[in-house]
């Protein structure tokens, strides 16, 4: 497996040595997670550098399974060395796929930019053009190549949602339970709360993969929970987790002045992906829902804030939402317009 000891990987390397695989956990760090059981070998690997992967392959593997891979350059890596793979299971993302208009992530910071697509998405919606520009056009560059390798090289491609769950670098739920911890007794949520960004639970993502491993094929399948939640059902069971009650104040349309009620999760339109597909092909049944996971996830998101600057916990957070993440006092000088807006009668 490449990279074994991101946040996926960990849960993938237990479930495959669950279902009795023998498993060699790549990273580059060479490192291990305590959960994991002696037999499997850790290894320490860059694929960047000339031969390395080929040299770990050896006399060849039964599957290989990719955490992450992007573009093209790696999808030749592996369909080079297709006479030592079975067959594989690559991390591709929901990022691939553009609206009837051809809009998608990529443009939806632009006016009228975000994408309005079907409610849920299939596999065989159209996608964004292959490329290296982006995060969704190098995905869909890595997705077409290895599609074209299916006769000689078997690939599952994975579309995944909002991947959560503990040790993500960029957890959406911090959003939440940092304002709780904070002591923050009320909220902005955009869009009326009511945007969907379909997440996946890293248990659900790895039992995917078990799945895939044991069903070879070539073909691409969404993953995702067994439920979309909208924005402020998200807000409402973070509360719950913690115990506590947030007053919630719900914008109609998009974020005010400064991003003030702009989530990880926010939306014009929802994004939910249909997962009838991957539920026929591999028999796929969710391990675990949003609601059910979440316990795990806030607790070990306040461990890590315990006595530390969540931009230090989380500096890929910071570069992935800015520091305007918990501006509190661009947000209370709204809210209290919002208040002295409402005392005046005014909507």
């Amino acid at each position: 497996m490449l990279g074994a000891t991101g946040q996926v990987g960990r849960a993938v390397v237990r479930a495959l040595t669950e279902d009795g695989w023998e498993v060699t956990a790549a990273s580059r760090g060479g490192g291990r997670d305590a959960a994991w059981s002696g037999g499997v070998r850790a290894l320490a690997l860059d694929r960047e550098e000339e031969g390395a992967l080929a040299a770990a392959l050896g006399d060849g593997c039964d599957v290989l399974v990719d955490m992450v891979a992007f573009g093209r350059d790696h999808a030749a890596q592996l369909s080079g060395l297709a006479d030592r793979i079975g067959s594989a299971v690559v991390i591709s993302s929901g990022a691939v796929y553009a609206d009837d208009r051809g809009r998608s992530f990529d443009t939806q910071d632009e006016p009228d930019g975000f994408p309005s697509y079907p409610v849920p998405i299939p596999e065989s919606q159209r996608t964004v053009d292959p490329g290296e520009a982006t995060y969704g056009t190098r995905k869909a560059a890595l997705e077409e190549e290895l599609l074209a390798a299916g006769e000689r090289l078997p690939v599952t491609l994975l579309r995944a949602g909002a991947i959560h769950g503990e040790h993500c670098r960029t957890p959406r739920e911090l959003y939440f339970v940092k304002r709780l911890l904070d002591g923050r007794a009320r909220r902005v949520l955009a869009y009326d709360g009511q945007s969907r960004f379909h997440p996946v639970h890293v248990t659900n993502l790895a039992e995917l993969i078990r799945l895939a491993a044991r069903r070879p094929g070539s073909r691409v399948l969404n993953a995702g929970d067994p439920q979309a939640p909208t924005v402020a059902e998200i807000a409402a069971a973070v509360d719950g987790v913690l115990g506590v009650r947030t007053e919630t104040v719900l914008v109609a349309g998009p974020p005010p002045e400064g991003g003030v009620g702009q989530t990880p999760w926010s939306g014009a339109r929802p994004v939910v992906y249909d997962m009838s597909l991957a539920e026929r092909e591999l028999g796929y049944r969710p391990v675990t829902g949003y609601a059910e996971s979440l316990p795990g996830t806030v607790e070990w998101l306040a461990a890590q804030l315990r006595g530390r600057d969540w931009r230090h916990a989380f500096p890929k957070m910071v570069r992935s939402y800015g520091e305007g993440l918990f501006d509190y006092t661009a947000e209370d000088a709204w809210l209290e317009r919002y208040d002295r807006g409402r005392e005046s009668g005014r909507p």
